[in-house]
């Protein structure tokens, strides 16, 4: 997918190596325990490729004005414990104290910084990979690293210092957590097993719509199958009265986005009409209550909350049959008994299918990893955010960064650093 730089090409041994991780995990704020080390675990495998280099790791821990806004000392032991191993810790970032810090580790230990987002600048400097280069932490710690590891996919779509500051001061590397992510979806968006489909749901209906757009007019997809708040948009746009309430919510979903998503949307109809799979029965929230009805039935003053049972077995079906399966977003409202059964079948059929079935992050993932269906997925991505804007066809300035440092800093793993 993208000419990065892997851990493969080069030889870190004996050098001093900053490492961008995404470890920001769900706490318990009054009691400072990790609910989750799923993300502490993640990066254990870029940490031992390592192994021999003096690793100085850049992390973050929700943001400011958050109850879970810590620093990364609790974040340290948890890893040590991981890793079996001490990680060293300093109440700095890129000051005095931690530039000390890094100048006296040994070959083979771990020295993680405080919170980068402790630090004004990496969250509100603006600008370019120069612009951003000149921020402090990029020019204090440039001083003292050989080279930049970047293993936080999931933080691939923020432009920020931490991120793509270093991308022309060190030799930028993708770490094994970048490095299986940008593999793993580049398989289902380069070169795609035919059929391919891709079922976008959820309530982020605007992100959705550009993602079919870019997947339709790339011909990576075959087919777009919509549920949830993007079936909504699409069935009201083929002239199916929802109903109020449903536009009433899909409206105040999109805010000012409405009419750019109403454009792009109406496009594809019109460019691909064969293309757009959308719902022939949903279900209402009837006073609590799941009730099932085709869309002759509708308008039914009563929010939409899922597929209906038709539905679902028509996309159980064509889940089963595709050879690339590109999942965004659930089907309903899943956190809701009831209106579940849509994206838990979902769910199901790509964990039986045969085909290359991608999950795109955020809630879809966690509610695979409830389920216990990770191992029978083709890849469950990390990413969220990061992941969908590479469906969608964006510019990921973090994957930009690395990209551009590759084409700076040429070397195998036979020759030394070359950094200045």
């Amino acid at each position: 997918m993208a000419k990065v730089l892997n851990l493969d090409e080069v030889d870190l041994d004996g050098r001093t190596v900053l490492v961008r991780v995404d470890i920001n995990s769900p706490m318990d704020p009054e009691r400072n325990v990790f609910l989750d080390d799923t993300r502490i675990r993640l990066i254990i495998p870029t940490l031992n490729r390592l192994s021999k280099s003096k690793v100085v790791i850049l992390a973050h821990q929700s943001r400011p004005g958050k109850k879970d806004f810590t620093s990364t000392l609790g974040h340290s032991r948890e890893l040590g414990r991981l890793l079996g191993r001490n990680v060293k810790w300093v109440d700095d970032i890129y000051g005095k104290k931690a530039l000390t810090a890094i100048e006296s580790l040994e070959n083979g230990e771990l020295l993680m910084l405080n919170n980068v987002r402790m630090d004004e600048e990496e969250n509100n400097a603006k600008g370019d990979f120069v612009a951003l280069s000149e921020t402090r932490m990029v020019q204090n710690l440039s001083l003292v690293a050989d080279a930049f590891v970047n293993d936080a996919f999931a933080c691939a779509h923020r432009n920020t210092p931490s991120i793509v500051g270093f991308t022309n001061a060190l030799p930028c590397i993708a770490g094994e957590l970048m490095n299986h992510e940008l593999s793993k979806l580049g398989q289902a968006l380069e070169n795609p097993k035919r059929p391919c489909i891709a079922v976008l749901g959820g309530i982020k209906v605007d992100d959705s719509v550009i993602v079919a757009d870019n997947m339709l007019r790339g011909d990576i997809c075959d087919h777009i199958w919509v549920t949830g708040g993007v079936a909504n948009l699409f069935l009201y746009l083929s002239g199916i009265d929802l109903g109020e309430v449903n536009i009433t919510f899909l409206k105040n979903e999109l805010k000012d986005n409405w009419d750019s998503t109403i454009a792009t949307a109406s496009k594809l109809l019109v460019d691909f009409p064969e293309c757009i799979i959308m719902p022939s029965d949903v279900a209402l929230n009837l006073e609590g209550s799941r009730a099932d009805y085709s869309l002759e039935q509708l308008p039914i003053e009563a929010p939409i909350f899922d597929l209906g049972i038709t539905s679902i077995r028509a996309l159980s079906k064509a889940i089963k049959s595709a050879g690339t399966i590109i999942l965004n977003g659930p089907a309903g409202v899943f956190e809701m008994s009831d209106f579940a059964l849509g994206t838990v079948e979902m769910l199901n059929a790509c964990a039986e299918s045969e085909g290359y079935a991608v999950m795109g992050g955020g809630h879809t993932a966690t509610l695979v990893n409830q389920r216990g269906l990770i191992d029978k997925m083709g890849h469950v991505s990390t990413g969220g955010g990061a992941s969908l804007e590479l469906l969608a066809g964006r510019n990921l300035p973090g994957l930009a960064s690395l990209e551009e440092s590759a084409r700076q800093f040429r070397f195998s793993i036979s020759k030394p650093l070359d950094h200045q």
